[in-house]
């Protein structure tokens, strides 16, 4: 749909409006106006937001939101961040518990002896201090520790705490200050917001999703260190890993690494990430998610749009076509044509050009054959009418029964030409109507000749039948229907009978050609004229020798044999048979031929 575009401009200071363009004076008229924006507004209905449109668009960002939803819901961003944080924080640990362990130092002021050792001793043995390395005692300073603590701990933002092998506290970063450093606090406000109903559906919802596969955070004591399994197992000498939930439903990672030196466990290490680290990770990436999802969206619907332009406006404008087909009654009106499409828009739209001119075509043929009908039976009821209006004012016994003869004669004619004009018209409904059904060309060929030859007697041409053989498998098999493929071969033979002399022959030959099924009928008449070879199957069409009597044809008989056989997808065609003569050795017309090609059936 094409759509007039007026801009309104404005016009050059002191510039008179009888000067301004026409289309610019006309933008100025209200009325104007509003044609402009039903005209957008009409295209913006027919395109943009059609129903084809709208599916188009809303099947696409489904898909699209299906699979953003499936990449946000199913991608192991997450764990792999779980994952790295672990093994950084236990590398971490490992590199601060040895550095800890370093400035562990010895205490030297006392001896410490093993009891049990020393109950192991014999008269005159002695037992010196410095015979184990394990009865010396490496205790951590916590003044000479919380310096080291510091510069490794603050560049991390992680919490470090160290327990001593009991689980006792002794220190936490959180708690770490340098000297002169100033503490900055911010307190809360006077009344202090809380939180509103959807930020506490939001937590609940976070922290019942985490809840079910990770254990909830909760501190503890300064001296119940061994709570931490992380801790506990980091007491034992091995290193140690816990993912938590916050109570606001955020990821807290704690890895537990043992203070070692010389073999024996000085105390733990807790490292933990503060509330909220892994999920603003996760938040931020999934926030890139969602920018490339919105820019995706974005560029889907344009592209939809564009899509359904090239959909939605073709087929309304075939719908517009066929309602105008529909509703016009003097003109014809035109399908618009897509054929340079090729796709299925443009086979739709050359589908229904065909069927419209099949159609109108189908339109002039009842129109002419209404007309031809109008024509025929014309003629007899006018020769009846005036025999009948004769037979009052015969004066003659004689001319009485000739007028008879004739009002008899134009009664057989009328009703022999309604009967034929019955069949034409109902054949084609009765075709569509009925199923095809497997039919042996040879077995009703037969039947039919003996028919023939048994209802016509000694007067009329004998028919004669061959079928040539075949090796394939049923050959004279195809789909139609029997009873009308009866009376196209009634119709040749009662033809090709009137034209055959006295003494003459009608010969049938049936024969597989390809994938196609010929019968051929010949006899031995004066044959066809060149010029009503085609002719002679157009309805009430009549070419008959010159001794036969007026009316006894209808001239229906090979429009309807040509009929039949086209709704059997097959095809009929006349010519004359011409031989040399063996007197003058010209070559003769020795009689007419009719071939009836069918497509035979595919036997699997």
């Amino acid at each position: 749909m094409a759509i007039e575009t007026e801009i309104e401009v404005e016009g050059r200071q002191g510039e008179p409006a009888a000067d301004r363009p026409v289309a610019l004076r006309r933008l100025g008229n209200p009325r104007m106006r509003r044609r402009f924006f039903k005209r957008i507004g009409m295209f913006l209905g027919t395109y943009v937001f059609s129903s084809l449109t709208k599916r188009i668009v809303i099947l696409n960002l489904a898909g699209l939101c299906a699979l953003v939803a499936g990449i946000l819901y199913l991608n192991q961003f997450r764990a792999g961040l779980i994952d790295a944080r672990v093994q950084s924080l236990l590398t971490q640990g490992e590199i601060i518990a040895g550095a800890i362990a370093a400035s562990a130092n010895v205490e030297t002021d006392g001896l410490t002896v093993d009891p049990e050792k020393l109950l192991q001793l014999q008269a005159g043995e002695s037992l010196s201090p410095t015979d184990d390395a394990r009865l010396f005692d490496f205790p951590i300073n916590p003044e000479r520790v919380a310096p080291v603590l510091r510069r490794l701990i603050s560049p991390t933002k992680t919490r470090a705490r160290i327990y001593d092998p009991e689980g006792i506290l002794i220190l936490d970063s959180r708690h770490l200050y340098a000297r002169g450093q100033i503490l900055r606090f911010d307190l809360p406000p006077p009344t202090a917001e809380e939180p509103g109903l959807m930020d506490k559906i939001w937590a609940d919802l976070k922290l019942w999703f985490r809840r079910g596969d990770l254990p909830l955070y909760e501190e503890v004591g300064a001296g119940n260190g061994r709570a931490y399994p992380e801790v506990e197992a980091a007491l034992a000498g091995s290193p140690a890993s816990v993912v938590r939930v916050s109570p606001r439903g955020e990821l807290i990672v704690s890895v537990a690494v043992p203070i070692q030196r010389f073999r024996a466990v000085l105390g733990s290490l807790l490292l933990s990430t503060q509330g909220g680290d892994i999920d603003a990770i996760v938040r931020a990436e999934r926030l890139a998610i969602m920018r490339v999802f919105l820019v995706a969206a974005v560029v889907t619907v344009v592209l939809s749009i564009l899509l359904a332009g090239t959909i939605a406006g073709p087929v309304r404008r075939l719908a517009a076509g066929a309602e105008r087909v529909r509703r016009s009654i003097k003109s014809r009106e035109e399908i618009p044509d897509f054929s340079d499409r090729q796709d299925e828009i443009g086979h739709l739209a050359g589908t229904i050009r065909d069927m419209t001119n099949a159609l109108y075509n189908r339109m002039d043929a009842i129109e002419t054959f209404a007309a031809d009908v109008a024509h025929e039976i014309k003629n007899p009821l006018t020769s009846l009418r005036s025999a009948v209006e004769t037979l009052p004012l015969a004066k003659s016994e004689n001319s009485r029964e000739r007028l008879l003869e004739v009002i008899q004669h134009d009664v057989r004619r009328l009703d022999r030409l309604i009967t034929d004009i019955s069949d034409a018209s109902r054949l084609d409904a009765e075709l569509a109507r009925a199923d095809a059904a497997p039919v042996d060309v040879a077995t009703l060929l037969r039947t039919v000749t003996d028919f023939a030859n048994e209802r016509a007697g000694t007067e009329a041409a004998p028919v004669k039948l061959a079928v040539e053989p075949s090796r394939q498998p049923h050959p004279y098999r195809i789909l139609g229907h029997d009873s009308r493929l009866a009376q196209v071969v009634n119709n040749l033979i009662d033809n090709a009978r009137s034209f055959s002399p006295a003494g003459g022959n009608v010969r049938i030959i049936a024969k597989r050609t390809g994938d196609k099924v010929v019968v051929t009928v010949e006899d031995d008449g004066p044959g066809i004229r060149p010029e009503a070879l085609e002719r002679i199957f157009e309805r009430f069409y009549t070419d008959r020798p010159d001794g036969e009597g007026f009316g006894n044809n209808s001239g229906l008989g090979l429009s309807i044999t040509r009929q039949i056989i086209e709704a059997h997808r097959g095809s009929i065609t006349a010519e004359n048979r011409q031989e040399r003569d063996p007197n003058t050795g010209k070559i003769c017309v020795k009689g007419a031929r009719f071939i009836v090609s069918l497509p035979a059936e595919t036997v699997k």
